[in-house]
């Protein structure tokens, strides 16, 4: 079992910066592929980005390649998501989950990143 807490979501405006982050429980951290999605209202959830379990590969949607990093610190049990050069279509709750490439079993509760044009 694994429980996810978000933080670091908040208002910002276009072409800014936020850093989410994502804390995770147990001692088994390491052994989960880690992503972000997101969730816009209206829309359905979408992929942000993913991490190996280990070797920190990593994959990005095309939406997002080349403004968002995501990262993770196993010895902290916590993933990163550094977002740049903000854009308002960026607006979303964002989730982190924990799982494996072709299935995430844990999710967060989320937390809400609004820009501002």
């Amino acid at each position: 079992q694994v429980q996810l807490v978000e933080s670091g979501g908040g208002l910002v405006q276009a072409g800014g910066s936020l850093r989410l982050s994502c804390a995770a429980s147990g001692r088994t951290f390491s052994k989960y592929v880690m992503a972000w999605f997101r969730q816009a209202p209206g829309k359905e959830r979408e992929f942000v980005a993913r991490i190996g379990r280990s070797d920190g590969s990593t994959y990005y949607a095309d939406s997002v390649k080349g403004r968002f990093t995501i990262s993770r610190d196993n010895a902290k049990n916590t993933v990163y998501l550094q977002m740049n050069s903000l854009k308002p279509e960026d607006t979303a709750v964002y989730y982190c989950a924990a799982g494996t490439i072709w299935s995430y079993d844990y999710w967060g509760q989320g937390t809400q990143v609004t820009v501002s044009s």
